[in-house]
């Protein structure tokens, strides 16, 4: 049999206490995720940089 793929499914979003937006999900198979997104760091969507 193949070797199994991770399929991400979102389980929601958070904030921390340091402002990092965090992204948690999971594998069917119990597998748990987390991503963390610095946001301090970029341009907002829709602004161009000036």
């Amino acid at each position: 049999m193949g070797d199994h793929v991770h399929v991400r499914l979102r389980q929601g979003l958070s904030v921390s206490a340091e402002g990092e937006l965090i992204e948690h999900s999971r594998c069917r198979c119990g597998a748990t995720f987390t991503k963390v997104f610095d946001v301090d760091g970029g341009t907002p969507e829709g602004q161009s940089p000036s």
